[in-house]
């Protein structure tokens, strides 16, 4: 073969060339990867809401961006899920704190090739709170309940709650109107007494308690066994994990390091989530008050609660919200990276089923 070569070739810098290319394309023998390649943009998505201060303490300590150096990290920032998957759709997301609904929705719809749930990021923290004058479900007819918008965890909590209860939204041909929107405008509704309830995220549930004289009829928790519920995954599209499997795993090794960060102080963790959120444009300072009881329902954890996760996919689909036949969700996880990251640490690994 090298004979063959050197008789065809007679330019000197030809084949100088040609021996420095299959040099440099044999290598070590192994294939290429991100980390060997020009640094990539990763964009990143979460959302205001507490139950997402994984994100926030990340950011805010720049444990994410230390960790995918030298590639650059970018953020966005969401208000409801759908959004975030139709972005992720579009591949102007590469990795996003979300909660549990839509990323289902995403996976059914592109017959499960759009993402893949790599980690957890928080349980509970939602709330369905009212007007004082309503005591139940019975009190709900005819009334104006709000949540982030359609499809999105909270009302899928809220629409299963109210069939639950042999009730109907009027988009169902019931009489109780579900009113999506922006959580601090629902706030402000809510203090108007424009709307009479609404299933919501915190810190907005405890501001509507205590700036709004509301008063919550479900904790969610207490709909749950054990009262754990995925109130925020981790999702990643799957056509980045398939080529940057090197930057998702360095993101959950930083996620990892967050959650533990979180849990060994809280009260640090509390406030400078506070001080994050005050820096985003529009957002100012929650009271003491308001950040303690609106952390009192929320658990941090890397742990996605596959089981849980799939009873609210279960929720889904007895909602109408996944088409006529139910799907198989079994591939919806790739907890591979996580738990590599948690054998390196010597610590547990979480199951996707």
């Amino acid at each position: 073969m090298q004979r063959f070569l050197i008789h065809y070739i007679r330019t000197p810098f030809l084949l100088v060339a040609l021996i420095a290319f299959m040099l440099a394309a044999c290598g070590d023998g192994t294939t290429s990867n991100s980390s060997q390649s020009a640094p990539v943009t990763v964009r990143l998505a979460y959302f205001t809401g507490i139950h997402h201060i994984a994100a926030h303490i990340g950011l805010a300590r720049k444990t994410y961006e230390q960790a995918l150096a030298p590639n650059k990290l970018e953020t966005t920032v969401f208000n409801v899920g759908v959004d975030e998957i139709n972005a992720m759709a579009a591949k102007s997301i590469d990795i996003g704190f979300i909660g549990s609904g839509p990323p289902v929705n995403g996976y059914v719809k592109s017959k499960g090739s759009l993402l893949r749930v790599v980690a957890g990021a928080a349980n509970g923290g939602q709330l369905f709170v009212v007007q004082p004058t309503i005591n139940g479900p019975q009190d709900l007819h005819g009334k104006k309940i709000a949540d982030p918008g359609t499809g999105g965890t909270q009302d899928v909590s809220l629409r299963y709650y109210l069939k639950k209860h042999g009730l109907a939204p009027t988009d169902k041909g019931g009489d109780v109107q579900i009113v999506p929107g922006q959580n601090a405008d629902s706030v402000s509704l809510f203090r108007q007494k424009q709307i009479d309830g609404a299933w919501i995220p915190e810190p907005f549930a405890t501001r509507m308690v205590l700036e709004g004289k509301g008063k919550i009829l479900i904790d969610e928790r207490n709909e749950w066994p054990g009262g754990k519920f995925p109130t925020t995954v981790i999702v990643v599209r799957s056509a980045f994990l398939q080529e940057h499997s090197d930057i998702v795993k360095a993101f959950l090794k930083a996620e990892v390091e967050t959650v533990q960060f979180i849990n060994k102080d809280l009260a640090v963790a509390k406030n400078l989530d506070n001080e994050y959120l005050a820096s985003l444009p529009g957002a100012k300072k929650l009271s003491q008050e308001i950040l303690d009881k609106a952390f009192s329902s929320i658990e941090v954890t890397y742990d996605p609660q596959a089981q849980a996760f799939f009873t609210a996919a279960d929720h889904q689909y007895e909602l109408g919200f996944l088409g006529t036949t139910k799907p198989d969700l079994q591939k919806i996880f790739d907890l591979g990276p996580l738990n590599s990251v948690l054998s390196e640490k010597g610590l547990p690994k979480v199951a996707a089923s």
